[in-house]
């Protein structure tokens, strides 16, 4: 991807007063970036560099390789979506001109008017016939619904967001935050979101940008901002919670699994098999070949049934059993892991090879950690006495 949006060492001053402080940053086609910081940070103000209704004083804004600040204004404006908190609907003009209104002005017939106000009314999921009412009649939900799609009807591929959903109720404000994402990411519109909204910025972005008394302190990835706060103050603006709830989240599979688990060889036999589960205090053996690869497990009933008719752990073993990668996120794993009551489960390389397992108390102490907090330090996860492997079709 090349670099659709790029500001260069941009500054902007009012009075005397600096308001964006040399701020460099690059945005790709596609990407969804969110300016956060406190009032006064900035962060308005340099959206609002982006299509002219502020020049910088300082420093170049680029859009596809060209400085705005050598377009007509008005021409720019016409090619970039703009949602304001005050949504901005015309209430004298019907939801299907409120919504076509830069197609009409870019000269569009009235049949492909209709079509594209008829096409992103079913975007967002309203009616037909709210096209024909007028913005007093809807709900402030279903007009900042139209706002949204609005900036999509010139068929823009930049859409700049001004705090768009802060005067909405949470539930109403959580849907639009949905809605926003995936038509962002289904139509592959690139979108500049400003917010204060700590949480909205991690949940909506690929990158933020940490706005503080017009510097930008940081502009990465929410998981490297989570990951690597800057400094003080965005860890302050992120919260311990959430910071110690990324620390959680960032741990790999690998980092909690308990190394050297007890296995045999499918040509072991049952005999031996047995005297390694005494030996070990279980009642199950992970099966490896010789060069340490995951073939199934065996469990001392199998053995029991099968013991005077089988000669080998290879005739009585199971195969096709759920496993984990060790590179895996914790979190993302943690849920399909708990949720099969497995006592353990065996831990993978890429080629397949038993590196570890993963205990289920290990993961419920840690699922209890992160509600609740955990004044000990986390004790080395253990092998259950009595540990049973669930086959699955995974």
């Amino acid at each position: 991807m090349s670099k659709y949006l790029e500001f260069q060492n941009v500054s902007k001053i009012y009075h005397g007063q600096t308001a964006v402080d040399d701020v460099s940053f690059s945005v790709e086609e596609g990407e969804f970036i969110c300016l956060i910081g406190t009032s006064g940070s900035g962060k308005t103000t340099t959206m609002r560099m982006i299509n002219r209704m502020l020049n910088p004083t300082k420093g170049k804004v680029l859009l596809e390789g060209k400085d705005v600040t050598k377009m007509d204004p008005i021409k720019l404006r016409r090619r970039i979506g703009y949602v304001i908190q005050n949504i901005g609907l015309m209430p004298h003009m019907t939801i299907r001109k409120n919504i076509t209104m830069v197609p009409n002005l870019l000269k569009w017939s009235q049949v492909k008017q209709d079509a594209k106000a008829l096409e992103l009314i079913k975007l967002v999921e309203l009616p037909e016939e709210y096209l024909d009412r007028y913005p007093g009649e809807l709900s402030g939900g279903q007009q900042q619904r139209i706002g949204v799609v609005r900036a999509l009807a010139a068929d823009q591929k930049l859409i700049l967001m001004d705090e768009p959903f802060g005067a909405l109720d949470p539930i109403t404000r959580e849907a639009l935050q949905v809605l926003v994402k995936n038509l962002q990411e289904k139509l592959g519109k690139t979108i500049i979101f400003v917010t204060h909204d700590m949480d909205e910025a991690l949940d909506l972005s690929t990158k933020i940008g940490v706005m503080d008394a017009g510097e930008l302190i940081q502009f990465d990835t929410p998981a490297n901002i989570l990951a690597h706060p800057a400094n003080d103050f965005v860890a302050e603006l992120l919260g311990h919670e959430r910071l110690l709830a990324a620390q959680q989240n960032s741990r790999t599979v690998g980092q909690i699994m308990k190394k050297n688990p007890i296995a045999v060889s499918p040509g072991k036999s049952l005999r031996e098999a047995v005297t390694v589960m005494r030996k070990n205090h279980v009642d199950t053996l992970l099966v490896t070949d010789d060069d340490q690869h995951l073939k199934g497990y065996v469990d001392i009933e199998d053995i029991d049934i099968s013991f005077k008719t089988a000669t080998s752990v290879s005739d009585v073993m199971h195969k096709g059993m759920f496993y984990v990668k060790s590179d895996m996120l914790v979190r993302d794993t943690v849920e399909r892991i708990l949720k099969r009551g497995a006592s353990y489960v065996p831990v993978v390389d890429n080629e397949l090879r038993l590196t570890g397992i993963v205990t289920r108390s290990s993961l419920v102490d840690m699922v209890y950690s992160a509600i609740w907090g955990d004044e000990n330090e986390e004790a080395t996860p253990q092998v259950e006495p009595s540990a049973t492997v669930e086959v699955s079709d995974d």
